[in-house]
């Protein structure tokens, strides 16, 4: 199972069943907390109307009943006064208290309620029965015995003259007239907890995305170094997670570094035994005696690989000093065709001793963020290469284009051009063509360095065949 399913599956499990744990609790509270607030309010009516039973109870003679009389008559006012309230949104129409009245026997003398029970002895009723005894007396009983939503809650205050109990008064309240209530709060506490999972799933969701992208891009970027491909730039990720890519970037330098200084000296091995083996055999001549003319030679030839030599050393030195550096940010802006003006203004000599004329196509004076000092070191080389391969007396041509984003400065000369199969070769340190004058390769540092100058600079090293010749064309991002 790949990562991001086996994360939001978690996420989702983790969040469901907190969801569901914490709305049971919710919804299992939601009828006791009624219960117990309403039981409150009975608690006082029950206490209110037993002071307002007192008087005319104590003067109940014996056997008497409080059917008729002044707390009756309320009774009956009450129960016919008209209600419409409204209560946070729910309409409440009825008026829902039941009471009855006792003795100090257990007797009911009053009762207002639905049946008639005037003279039964109440006195084993929980309510009453605790309540004569002094202590707190409530229950709870149901109209029909199977049905739980006919429940009614009674709650018990004692009649008291001179703190003496001569009665117990009882209201009661039908659980019936609460469950709007209870089913409003149920409904709100359910539509909160599918938004809250909602949510939750939602913001799992989000991070289960993030932190899978995150970890795709680390795994991007690891397949890219294994591959072999061009350095890209560490993502950049937060916390644990970006300390691991920069870890995984220095230690992909390391091994890059590694096994670049591996190749290096393979290649440069093989380059220096040419002008070695040049060099040791010219000394190895010289000992013996020789016309002036074949010394002359030897002294020349050995000159002449030292100054090989030398400009070898100088591009790997350049070329590794490139590879060291790092672009600064920003940089400033400059005109690549400027430089290339002032570049060919240097470069006159040389140009009119090959007998190269320059053609210019498109001319843009587009900026672009980059390094002169480098830009120049990198057409510089361009235009060797091209000196190298250019027949005499042929043309250059030179275009410096503005596309979208980026500036394109290309350079096509008439030579021989390079075999398909070498062109993705080409930029690449000690491979190079033979040159058409003498037949000899160079070094490959030259291409390479403009190759490292292009990645300086964001950009990239092109090469297309002109037939005839070779296009190169340096691409930097404007």
């Amino acid at each position: 199972m790949h990562l991001g399913l086996r994360l939001l599956f978690g996420f989702f499990l983790i969040a469901g069943l907190a969801s569901f744990f914490v709305l049971r609790v919710f919804l299992a509270e939601v009828k006791p907390a009624v219960r117990e607030v309403t039981e409150d309010v009975l608690v006082d009516a029950a206490h209110l109307l037993a002071e307002q039973a007192t008087a005319e109870l104590a003067a109940l003679p014996a056997g008497g009943t409080m059917q008729q009389g002044g707390f009756a008559d309320a009774v009956r006012r009450y129960r016919a006064r008209p209600i419409d309230a409204q209560i946070w949104g729910l309409h409440k129409r009825s008026l829902d208290f039941r009471l009855y009245l006792t003795d100090a026997a257990g007797r009911v003398v009053f009762e207002d309620g639905p049946g008639d029970t005037v003279g039964t002895d109440y006195s084993r009723w929980r309510d009453v029965a605790r309540t004569l005894r002094g202590d707190y007396g409530a229950r709870s009983t149901r109209d029909v015995a199977d049905d739980e939503r006919s429940t009614v809650l009674y709650v018990a205050a004692p009649v008291l003259q001179q703190g003496r109990t001569i009665g117990v008064l009882t209201v009661a309240k039908p659980v019936q007239t609460l469950q709007q209530f209870i089913d409003r709060a149920e409904r709100k506490i359910l539509v909160a907890g599918a938004w809250l999972l909602g949510l939750s799933l939602a913001v799992g969701v989000g991070v289960t995305l993030w932190t899978v992208g995150s970890v795709r891009r680390l795994r991007r970027y690891a397949q890219q170094a294994r591959a072999g491909d061009e350095p890209q730039p560490v993502p950049a990720l937060p916390g644990e997670l970006g300390e691991l890519a920069r870890a995984m970037a220095a230690m992909r330098e390391r091994l890059e570094d590694r096994s670049h200084v591996e190749q290096s000296m393979r290649a440069l091995t093989h380059e220096l035994k040419s002008p070695l083996t040049a060099i040791g055999g010219a000394a190895e001549l010289l000992h013996d005696e020789l016309p002036a003319a074949d010394r002359e030679a030897f002294a020349r030839q050995i000159g002449e690989q030292v100054q090989r030599l030398r400009q070898l050393v100088e591009q790997l030195l350049e070329l590794s000093k490139l590879e060291s550096l790092r672009p600064p940010e920003p940089l400033p802006a400059i005109s690549p065709l400027a430089v290339f003006d002032e570049l060919l203004r240097a470069w006159t000599a040389p140009l009119r001793q090959r007998d190269l004329a320059v053609q210019w196509g498109t001319r843009d004076a587009a900026l672009v963020p980059g390094d002169a000092e480098r830009l120049r070191l990198a057409l510089s080389n361009l235009l060797a290469n091209a000196l190298d391969f250019a027949p005499a007396g042929s043309a250059l041509e030179l275009a410096v284009k503005a596309e979208r984003g980026t500036l394109h400065i290309s350079l096509r000369d008439r030579g021989p051009g390079v075999p398909d199969f070498a062109l993705p070769q080409l930029g690449q340190r000690f491979f190079s063509t033979p040159r058409p004058a003498d037949g000899r390769k160079g070094s490959g540092l030259g291409l390479a360095i403009v190759r490292q100058v292009a990645l300086l600079h964001h950009g990239q090293l092109l090469f297309a065949p002109a037939n005839p010749g070779l296009r190169v064309t340096l691409v930097l991002p404007r």
